[in-house]
């Protein structure tokens, strides 16, 4: 069992504890995994090359090598001061992911297997080295999720970030996604063209939009810690617009909750992925498979 650590009173003040078996699994895309399912454990894409050589843009490999150093006694892996680790996470899961509900920039809280699955990825984090800092999207799916993240990092604050929100969604927003073709029929065009540049009725944006704003902020974040890792809490479609910035030519796959990315940024503007879509810390923790929230169709 996952231990549970009360983290942030604000965060997991509906939290309940319980073993992997009582969450939630009535829903037929829904995932549980315990220790003796892990055979079965869907596999993840990591983009790590021999030599510590990554997918990256602007060149087919590129080297952002780590090295060891020592602390309190021991050696650990550091970061090279020539780039920023920063170790992208999305938010965990909220009742509109599992209702197939289009969320965008309406503010939708956790639900409690959203809760236990920060709490896991939380765990994960702390024992791994240390987290600089910590960012993170201003809705409140994600800035929960990264509340309990920096609280079992030992990280006192969690900066806010509006340019790591989700995508606007326009007319879509709050719409069951398998009804928009029917009930929003001209956003539901918009969204699903594949110009770039096709805004969404309703105030919605581009894809083109939320890729400037969204790189730009990780750029920010970069360039403010290098040498240093960070951890960055934000949403599906946003760490997809990422994910093209980094490996323009490499498909992305699903986004699923508390999965975590791992980015190397230089300050001269060279973004590598170090590692994809890890869920292996949801071993004890249902997920759902379908990655509603972090596919292309939906967010």
């Amino acid at each position: 069992m996952i231990a549970v650590n009360v983290y942030s009173a604000k965060c997991v003040s509906q939290f309940r504890k319980s073993p992997p078996h009582s969450i939630p699994n009535s829903r037929p895309n829904r995932l549980l995994y315990t220790n003796t399912s892990l055979k079965r454990f869907p596999p993840f894409s990591t983009t790590v090359f021999a030599g510590d050589r990554m997918a990256s843009s602007g060149s087919s490999a590129s080297v952002l090598g780590t090295f060891d150093c020592t602390e309190n006694g021991g050696t650990i892996e550091c970061v090279s001061p020539k780039y920023a680790e920063i170790i992208v996470i999305r938010h965990g899961e909220t009742e509109w992911n599992t209702d197939r509900r289009i969320q965008g920039h309406l503010d939708v809280d956790l639900n409690d297997v959203g809760r236990q699955q920060a709490f896991a990825v939380a765990d994960r984090i702390s024992k791994e080295p240390k987290i600089s800092a910590v960012y993170s999207s201003d809705l409140k799916r994600a800035f929960c999720t990264a509340e309990i993240i920096a609280k079992g990092c030992g990280v006192t604050e969690v900066a806010k970030e509006a340019d790591l929100r989700e995508r606007h969604l326009g007319d879509l927003q709050g719409v069951v996604f398998h009804e928009a073709q029917r009930v929003k029929p001209e956003a539901h065009k918009a969204f699903v063209s594949s110009h770039e540049d096709q805004e969404i009725p309703g105030g919605g944006e581009s894809f083109n939009q939320l890729y400037k704003r969204s790189t730009l902020a990780l750029q920010r974040i970069a360039k403010k810690h290098q040498g240093e890792r960070v951890v960055v809490v934000s949403h599906g479609g946003t760490i997809r617009a990422l994910h093209k910035r980094a490996s323009p030519h490499q498909r992305c796959g699903k986004v699923l909750n508390t999965s975590v990315n791992i980015f190397h940024l230089s300050e001269d503007g060279k973004w590598c992925i170090k590692s994809w879509g890890d869920v292996s810390h949801l071993n004890q923790t249902s997920f759902l498979d379908s990655g509603f929230g972090g596919d292309r169709n939906s967010g």
